[in-house]
């Protein structure tokens, strides 16, 4: 066997309970001459990490490999500057205005009823998910959900519709991976000078990396569990993941999303992330004010 092979071998002998139940992926085409590179890119792979997150995983641990000195199969990389992971406020490039560290519960809604009625129920934060090919509804539904927060304290992310979402004076905007790359450099700059906040979705490290590159308030992790809402190009992260990604994006508010129920909300708040969205858990649910209750007590029970 070669010195990368049994390095390989010993990653995945340390690693493997924590990234169970992923389904392997081929190992990316990506060359490298070192051991530490050749051996992450491997065990990654083993792992179940899709090709692109591989690759990040692969050239962080040989950076770090490079970085300590030594190759340690025990020690999975999390420090942001072996991943080039931008960090907000490092001098380097403007960032988006700060958030809470901990946003606590963050319900996504539907349409601005949904917001409203939510934000009265004293969750601390709301995102407004309207979807619509009709612009004058759109315009609508922000401008109305602005309104139905005021008040309450509560604040208020727009998901997609950020001209209407500064149009109306909402507290901030969220954005998936496509949307943020299809923004052209000048609309990024003028949402970022509009001094509203940005969250950014996330699916694994290579999508951390692009989000981090913009320096928004927060980043948002999922899916962490299946979810029949919204189809997913990736497999369910797990808690595994969740706290791996937790730790190396310290620097950011963080929430974690997807399939997250009452029952799951104290292993995921362990993983050290600051806020859980949740959508199905309140709209689904027979008395979505009673159920936000048990949840902000669930996230304060476990903070005590």
């Amino acid at each position: 066997m070669t010195a990368a092979t049994d390095l390989a071998q010993a990653i995945v002998a340390r690693h493997a309970a924590a990234f169970a139940g992923f389904a392997p992926e081929p190992v990316p085409p990506f060359g490298s001459d070192t051991p530490a590179y050749r051996a992450a890119l491997a065990a990654a792979s083993q792992l179940g990490f899709i090709a692109q997150d591989a690759e990040c995983i692969a050239r962080a641990w040989a950076a770090q490999t490079a970085r300590t000195g030594h190759f340690d199969p025990a020690r999975w990389p999390d420090a942001p500057q072996d991943f080039g992971l931008a960090q907000r406020g490092d001098g380097h490039g403007p960032a988006f205005a700060e958030c809470p560290q901990a946003l606590g519960l963050y319900a996504v809604l539907p349409d601005a009823e949904w917001v409203g009625r939510m934000a009265r129920a004293g969750v601390p934060t709301v995102q407004l998910r309207f979807k619509s090919d009709d612009r004058g509804s759109i315009t609508r539904e922000v401008r109305a959900a602005v309104a139905a927060v005021q008040g309450t304290g509560a604040l208020l992310f727009i998901n997609d519709h950020w001209r209407d979402a500064l149009e109306a004076g909402a507290y901030g905007v969220h954005l998936g991976q496509e949307d943020l790359d299809a923004l052209p450099p000048q609309d990024l700059a003028a949402l970022r000078t509009s001094g509203a906040r940005l969250g950014v979705s996330t699916h694994g490290y290579a999508e951390m990396l692009r989000a981090a590159a913009v320096r928004p308030s927060y980043i948002a992790m999922g899916a962490v569990f299946p979810t029949t809402l919204k189809k997913m190009a990736t497999a369910p992260q797990g808690l595994g993941r969740l706290a791996a990604y937790a730790l190396l994006t310290r620097g950011y508010p963080q929430v974690a999303i997807g399939g997250i129920d009452e029952e799951r909300f104290g292993p995921v708040l362990a993983t050290g992330v600051g806020s859980i969205a949740v959508v199905r858990a309140l709209v689904a649910a027979p008395d979505p004010e009673a159920a936000a209750a048990r949840l902000m007590q669930a996230m304060a029970a476990h903070r005590a």
